[in-house]
């Protein structure tokens, strides 16, 4: 009786504990997707202001924030869905 208690316990424990290190998984990426958004932001703003060739090199860096934004929030989502309700 008493093993099967503790068989119930383990197996709660590790399904709330993957659970969490999903939601983590999610919140983590989701922040990255945000950094990246402002810093786009950020590289569009300054390009915006620029004289060539910063602007160039301002608006290829956004860009590449804008996909790796795009990348995180990606992933961030896939991580959501693995959450079991």
């Amino acid at each position: 009786m008493l093993t099967k208690k503790f068989i119930w316990v383990a197996v709660a424990a590790l399904a709330s504990g993957s659970a969490f290190a999903q939601v983590g998984t999610t919140v983590k990426e989701g922040a990255k997707a945000t950094g990246e958004k402002v810093q786009q932001i950020g590289d569009e703003a300054k390009a915006s202001v620029e004289s060539q060739p910063n602007k160039t090199i301002d608006k290829t860096k956004a860009q590449t924030h804008k996909a790796k934004a795009h990348a995180h929030a990606h992933a961030a989502k896939d991580a959501a869905k693995e959450v079991p309700k």
